[in-house]
């Protein structure tokens, strides 16, 4: 599945775009720095979507190094389906209702 398409369901484009939102009220040599580690993260994520665990409800985590968040996504027959930018302090497991868990 090499270079999948990344396809965003509409809550997770909008928790990204509050996200860059707020980095950009702060800092905006930090809201580039975020930009790029999300295009960095999803380009591998698009490159080798198996590589990283499974997590809950058939979805894969990928943990963010330098920014509090987490991308939970799963794969699809088109590519991979981003399920949340799931920030690691704020409501636990609230994504789980958009895969049906």
């Amino acid at each position: 599945m090499r270079g999948a398409r990344v396809e965003y369901l509409p809550e997770a484009r909008q928790e990204l775009e509050d996200a860059l939102e707020w980095y950009l009220e702060r800092s905006l040599q930090t809201a580039e720095v975020f930009v790029r580690e999300i295009d960095r993260a999803l380009a591998l994520i698009a490159s080798a979507p198996t590589i990283w665990p499974h997590f809950e409800s058939g979805t894969r985590r990928y943990v963010l190094s330098r920014f509090p968040y987490n991308i939970i996504y799963r794969t699809t027959e088109p590519g991979i389906e981003v399920i949340a930018f799931a920030h690691h302090k704020r409501r636990p497991r609230y994504w789980r209702r958009r895969v049906g868990g």
